[in-house]
């Protein structure tokens, strides 16, 4: 994410800098609800929730858009499980590829939401000329961005986070399970010819 041109006091994104959510005052001041970290969700209930197609969500896992936090594919037959943070950026993505922000630039922003706390992403607007993506962390910010002819759209994070909470509600989502499960004579012959 960069600046294009001058926004005045606004500063671009500087990757690895990250400042917590009290110390850059807040857009959003309600409480945040406590997730369920180890939860997680199937490729097409992300799907459903984020408004994107199942097509879109293997594409960005296998290009390391947005990976599954959760559990990953790891041959055939497991399926990806997507934690909540994860369908919260694959929403922000498919809001900005509606507007017209390039695949390029949207990937510089997801690899900066990475670096944020989840409580850290219900406090920004990311906003966009259309070419390039900024990140406003108060109410001036964003002022400074439209009054400088950078911010066209904006998208409130918070929002989003709401939107996504609500949409999950309604849908099943699951533990990863680190279990091994029992061997049987299949697994046991199928191990025995990887040996030899």
């Amino acid at each position: 994410m960069s600046p294009k041109g001058d926004a005045g006091e606004h500063r671009a994104v500087a990757p690895g800098k990250v400042l917590p959510a009290s110390a850059q005052g807040l857009l959003f001041t309600e409480d945040l609800p406590v997730l369920d970290e180890d939860a997680g969700y199937r490729g097409p209930t992300a799907c459903k929730a984020a408004g994107i197609t199942y097509r879109q969500l293997d594409y960005w896992a296998r290009t390391g858009l947005v990976e599954p936090a959760v559990r990953g594919a790891s041959g055939s037959g497991t399926q990806r499980l997507y934690s909540f943070r994860d369908i919260l950026v694959l929403k922000v993505v498919k809001r900005l590829l509606d507007t017209g922000v390039s695949l390029q630039q949207i990937r510089t922003a997801v690899e900066h939401l990475r670096e944020r706390g989840v409580e850290d992403l219900a406090q920004i607007t990311l906003m966009s000329d259309g070419a390039s993506v900024y990140e406003c962390t108060s109410a001036d910010e964003v002022i400074d961005l439209v009054q400088g002819g950078q911010g066209v759209f904006g998208i409130a994070v918070g929002r989003v986070w709401r939107e996504v909470e609500g949409s999950l509600a309604q849908l099943p989502s699951e533990h990863a399970d680190d279990h091994s499960y029992p061997e049987d004579e299949l697994s046991r012959r199928r191990a025995a010819r990887k040996i030899s």
